[in-house]
């Protein structure tokens, strides 16, 4: 008999916000939904501070009672997310493309099929690299003011 390890609470979240359905708690109202990158994406500079434009997918933006953020972001040519502090633990996921993470100060080549974890009081940046733009899936706990 296999034996599994509780998930943390932001494991748990993180595997709720993927599944393709979830099972409603008795007394909540939720309805599931589907979202296109079509409808919701927008351009936007390069957060913290990093320059360059991107575009970003903010999905289920509008699902205050969620409990993560469910994002992509594209770093097109020269682009970058700045160098700063994370407050909670934060995903990040390579879909395609390459780029330098800059981690606690540590410097490493990313791409395609990376996973990225960073935790509450690290640093890191990620800059874009080569011709091809940077397709990254990006997920955290949502903040309690955004609930």
């Amino acid at each position: 008999m296999k034996r599994f390890l509780p998930l943390s609470p932001f494991a748990y979240a993180l595997v709720l916000a993927c599944s393709p359905a979830t099972v409603a708690h008795p007394g909540t109202l939720r309805s599931s939904r589907i979202e296109y990158d079509s409808l919701v994406k927008r351009g936007e500079p390069g957060p913290h501070k990093g320059g360059g434009e991107t575009t970003a997918y903010s999905f289920f933006d509008q699902e205050a009672a969620m409990p993560v953020v469910f994002r992509k972001r594209e770093l097109h040519a020269g682009s970058a997310i700045g160098y700063h502090r994370n407050d909670e633990d934060e995903i990040y996921y390579v879909l395609s493309g390459r780029g330098e993470l800059t981690l606690n100060a540590e410097r490493r080549l990313v791409g395609s099929g990376t996973a990225i974890l960073t935790r509450a009081g690290d640093s890191h940046g990620l800059r874009q690299l080569g011709a091809e733009d940077l397709v990254i899936v990006i997920t955290y706990p949502r903040p309690s003011s955004q609930r």
